[in-house]
């Protein structure tokens, strides 16, 4: 009986007879004054809202948000979630992440669809063979999950690529991490609002910050097209528009800020078994459950707030795909789409408080924001709420541009590009 009635309720929810259902979040009013602003709707600063609340007891806090939530970069992404980097600050940061992420769905208590897949790098030169076995030691050895595999595997692992050791793309290995794969961005940002909402956090959407207020050196509060909120500390997580934001606080970051494009086939047959990467170029294929093939490859070239792309980086994306998948030549594409990425200095994240006081910036991500986004929020919160920065974003911290402590990951992404 139960088994019945549960279907023929969820039957009626979906043909609309029972009812009004419950909003996944609550939505809020600003009040005149909160402990903590959180500037950005988005994964990462509703996971920090989340975090200050479940694990600091920080529950005066809200997330403003200058569209929908989750609307921004979190929604323009491929979804891809990996921690195969090389430098102990990134390596150390994101092996953090994707522990939290194989749990994210229990924590929250809502289904984020992640899948561990498991992701494949491909080596294409015996320096680059090299380099990933150095880079999955490294890995190995913070025990974090990596191994590097011969030609005769990849047949086993992906029966559909064409690789061998003969030029246009030769293939002479590469970078497995199993754990790895993808997870659902929308579910994920709802997931932390309303584990957020819940604890007793305050989401407002449709609420544009305009300027700070700034008391002497320090945060004093924001301004809002809702009016000023009066707050003494401030996150700024806002993926492509950080620069924007911080200029607002008189601060100068070393991002420059690029349009990023991925697009996707009609649904086909399951064929593409892992988040597959193309070295040559850059350009990566990764099947959703649908069916779907979602590719993208490189930033567009010049720097950009467009969420857009162009028909030239569809073109030269595709041409490079169909060297190592021959099938896709036959798909049609369905759908194209564009974010935007802040690109730092030395290709790493910026995370951490900064000069004004009580000003807490959370960017620099580049392309590894959507899979930082549990650690980030995380990491972020216990910033805030004890002062001190975690030790796994001490790295990440924007004074190192002065000191000369650079994070310079090159070859995770499109940062090799901008090189």
């Amino acid at each position: 009986m139960t088994t019945g009635y549960s279907f023929f309720h969820l039957a009626a929810q979906a043909l609309g007879w029972g009812g009004a259902t419950e909003p996944v979040f609550g939505v809020a009013r600003a009040k005149p004054r909160y402990d903590v602003v959180v500037v950005g709707g988005g994964g990462h600063g509703l996971a920090t809202a989340y975090y200050l609340a479940k694990e600091h007891g920080v529950t005066d806090v809200a997330v403003l948000e200058k569209g929908w939530l989750g609307g921004g970069n979190t929604g323009r992404n491929t979804t891809i979630v990996r921690a195969d980097y090389l430098l102990p600050g990134n390596r150390d940061f994101f092996g953090h992440a994707l522990t939290m992420w194989s749990g994210l769905s229990r924590e929250l208590n809502f289904n984020v669809m992640f899948s561990p897949r498991g992701y494949l790098d491909l080596a294409h030169s015996d320096g680059q063979l090299d380099h990933f076995i150095r880079r999955a030691n490294g890995l190995k050895l913070r025990g974090i999950e990596a191994r590097v595999v011969d030609i005769e595997t990849l047949r086993r692992l992906e029966p559909a690529l064409a690789i061998g050791a003969e030029p246009p793309v030769p293939v002479l290995g590469g970078l497995v991490q199993d754990g790895a794969g993808t997870a659902r961005h929308d579910a994920v940002a709802w997931g932390y609002a309303r584990a957020a909402h819940r604890l007793g956090v305050d989401i407002v959407q449709n609420c544009e910050v305009t300027g700070f207020k700034l008391g002497g050196n320090r945060i004093a509060g924001v301004e809002t097209s809702h009016g000023v909120i009066e707050t003494d500390t401030v996150v700024v997580s806002t993926a492509g528009h950080s620069s924007v934001l911080a200029a607002m606080a008189g601060l100068s970051l070393p991002i420059e800020t690029y349009a990023v494009q991925a697009f996707v086939s009609e649904p086909l047959k399951p064929i593409l078994h892992r988040v597959t990467n193309m070295n040559i170029g850059f350009a990566y294929a990764s099947q959703t459950d649908k069916g779907e093939i979602v590719m993208g490859g490189n930033l567009e070239p010049l720097a950009s707030y467009a969420q857009r792309g162009s028909v030239v980086r569809i073109g030269e994306v595709a041409s490079k795909l169909v060297h190592i998948l021959p099938f896709l030549s036959r798909v049609r594409m369905m759908r194209a789409w564009g974010g935007i990425a802040d690109i730092a200095a030395d290709g790493s994240a910026i995370v951490g408080p900064t000069p004004v006081g009580g000003f807490y910036l959370n960017a620099g991500w580049g392309y590894s924001g959507f899979k930082a986004t549990p650690a980030a929020g995380w990491c972020m919160a216990h910033t805030v709420a004890t002062g001190k920065p975690h030790p796994l974003i001490e790295p990440f911290a924007l004074d190192r541009f002065v000191s000369g402590a650079l994070l310079d990951e090159g070859g995770t992404g499109p940062y090799t590009w901008l090189h």
